[in-house]
This record gives structure tokens, sequence and C-alpha cells, in this order.
């Protein structure tokens, strides 16, 4: 058997590895906190259920429109102009399996192989396992620390294009330091990628969970509806991660070979999940704002007891699920140093946390010193993460 050589430049998503860790650790009568997936222990609103079972019901259970119905593509399209300031209409639309898919399509329809592509670092890992699928060079930027949470490192950013950077993935609500864009940023990136005319991937899977005013879009500058490719997803929002609904937003021309990608890999998404999109955008509303306001106990519950240990300071995120605290002065004080594995492994054993850490988002970037590990606390409850982060404490002091 013959592997094609392609295969060896694929990566994955580790944070499924440190599941398996955890899982094998479970095996041995350990009681596990799962603070590794970024995956939500909340119900599916009722009503997006029995949309999806009428559907069934009524029929709706073959192939369908390859971009979509026009139902919901119509709807999503005035649900994110009503939030972003935009003006798409279905034909930018073009729903998919999930928003994961919107990554591999973005590439296949605007790089070619050798062009480069700016991502950033710490980042989704599917961004540098595509780029480098496909045949592209993959061009990191990283972020800092600011005096309320992390921000954009712009003067390297730009530093990092060349003539052969083509493209740019802003994930904006950041896996895995829940950062947020401010405007001024937003106005520099939409300066930059009209200056080196570059199209750009907007990854915001994580936009409805936003916990400190108005999420705001780069979509929304000037110019930029017609430069950027809008990752969605139901995911997050409406807690359907595994119903595998999203959809790609933006220039017509785009996303019409995005929906002929469509045709040759799935065909379709899924007819009747399609129909439970659009109960979620179009009914009662209750439920995934009951959702952000758990999530923000959480987030305030965490990041009170992450900086009440010692040697760990963590920044209170304004968006996602995730925390990316500074552990520096424990691995250092413990004598781990500069050793993720060893330091994850021994406080999964001595606590039975289980997280990722800085290493399962990229490689650390030149000149980079501090370290990280992220903590997801979409499927831990409050009672888990006081008596998690409590043993932390103990293992801390």
């Amino acid at each position: 058997m013959r592997i094609a050589d392609r295969i060896q430049r694929l990566g994955t998503e580790t944070a499924f590895a440190v599941a398996a860790g955890a899982a094998a650790h479970a095996a041995s009568g350990a009681t596990i906190y799962p603070f590794h997936l970024g995956d939500l222990n909340f119900k599916t609103p009722a009503h997006i259920v029995e949309a999806a079972k009428q559907a069934i019901r009524d029929g709706k259970t073959g192939y369908c429109p390859n971009g979509g119905i026009l139902p919901l593509r119509e709807t999503l399209a005035e649900d994110v102009n009503a939030r972003r300031g935009t003006a798409y209409t279905a034909d930018h639309v073009s729903i998919q399996p999930g928003g994961k898919p919107v990554i591999g399509k973005f590439l296949q329809v605007l790089m070619n192989p050798g062009d480069m592509v700016l991502c950033p670092s710490p980042g989704y890992p599917i961004y540098e396992s595509l780029i480098e699928y496909f045949g592209g060079t993959v061009a990191t930027y990283g972020f800092v620390p600011g005096t309320e949470g992390f921000r954009i490192d712009l003067e390297g950013l730009e530093r990092a294009i060349t003539p052969k950077t083509k493209l740019l993935i802003v994930n904006d609500f950041q896996n895995p330091t829940g950062a947020a864009c401010s405007a001024g940023e937003h106005e520099k990136l939409a300066e930059i990628a009209q200056r080196h005319d570059l199209m750009v991937l907007l990854d915001e899977a994580y936009f409805e969970i936003h916990y400190e005013g108005r999420a705001r879009s780069l979509v929304s500058q000037p110019d930029m509806a017609e430069r950027c490719v809008l990752l969605y997803t139901f995911g997050k929002k409406f807690a359907m991660t595994g119903w595998r609904l999203g959809a790609a937003i933006g220039p017509r021309e785009v996303i019409a070979y995005i929906t002929k990608l469509n045709v040759n890999d799935e065909s379709c998404t899924n007819h009747f999940v399609q129909y439970a999109g659009l109960a979620a955008l179009t009914g009662d509303q209750t439920e995934p704002a009951r959702m952000v306001q758990v999530l923000r106990k959480r987030r305030d519950m965490a990041v009170a007891m992450l900086n009440a240990t010692p040697g760990i300071r963590c920044y209170s995120p304004p968006a996602s699920f995730y925390l990316y605290p500074d552990v520096t002065n424990l691995m250092e004080r413990k004598g781990f140093g500069g050793d993720y594995k060893a330091f994850a492994e021994d406080v999964l054993v001595k606590t039975g946390m289980s997280f990722c850490t800085r290493l399962h988002f990229g490689a650390p970037l030149p000149g980079e010193t501090r370290r990280y590990i992220r903590l997801a606390y979409s499927g831990v409850d409050v009672e888990v993460i006081k008596t998690a982060l409590g043993k932390l404490q103990v293992y801390a002091a």
C-alpha cells in the first residue's frame, strides 16, 4: 500500500489526543476534571430539536441544494447583517457541515501551492495543518500581553508579510486566548489587508460567546466585506457542536466556488439539520442567552481561583469559553522549566485536571519566554471548577 505524500503534511486537532490521555488515566479509577476539550455540556434547546424531528417527519431526508436551503441562507444573511452592519444576501452564503470545512474550502479556492498564509500562534491547529496539506507555506503572528488581555502583535504580523503572502487568517474571539479585537485592532487589520491585497479568513466561531459590551467584527470595516470570508458556526451559540452545521459567508464569486466544492465533497449539508438551524435563528433566544450567563459565572469563578493560585496569573477574557493562564512561575518552582508534557502529566496524576498547553496551539514564536496552558470551561460546571481548581491550589502551594 502506498500512502500519498501529502498525508504526511496533515496535522490534527491535538485536544483530542489530550482527551485520549485523560481517558486512559480515568480507566485506572482516577477522577478526571476535563478542561481539555471545548465542547459544551448544555442540551440543544428543545425547539431546535423538535424542528429537526418535524423536518424528518416532513420528508426532509434527501438531497437539497448544494449551497444550503434558501430559507436558511436568507435568514442567516439577515441575522449576520443585523449584528455586523453588513449587506449580505443568500447568494453570499454557503451552508457547511460545521465551521471547520470553511477553513479547507477557503484555502482551496484562494491559495495556490507555494503561497504564504499568515495565521495566529497560538492558534487553532487546523489552520496550519490544512495550509501545509494543500501545499501552502505557513507564516505566524503572535499575541502580546496587554493591560487587560492579549492583543495581536500587529507589528510582528506586518513584518511577517512578504510578496508571497496572499491570505490572512484572523480568529477573533480567539481560541485559545479568549482575546477579542479592539476597534483599533480592526482598523489596523483592515488597513494591512487592503494595503497588501490580502484575502482574509475571519473565524468568528465564538462571536456569540461574548461577555462584555457588543461584539464587533472586522467585516464591518469599510471595504472588508469583499475581502473577508466569514466562518460561521451554529455549534457554539446554540449548543449544537455535534449537529455539524455552519456556513461560509463572503463575496459571491468565492462563495460560488465554495459551493462547487460542496458538490464534490459532501453534495450538501444534512437536509433536516438545516431546518434545525433555521429554528435556532428564528426561535426563542432564551436558552442561548442563559448559556452565556452560565459561562460567564464559570469564567469568573475560574479566573478568581486561578489568580489566587501561587505561580499563576490569568486574564478575564471578554469572549469564548477558554482561559489562557500564565503558569511560568509555577512550572519553574515545581522544577519543570519548559517541559510542558511532564508538567501536564504531573498535574493530571496529582489533581485529575486535564488541559492543553501552549504546544497544542503551534510552536512558540522567537522571543516567546512565558509559558501558558489552556483551560476550557465549556463542559465543567461551577462546582467542578471549584473542586478542580481547589486541588490545583493545593498542588501549587
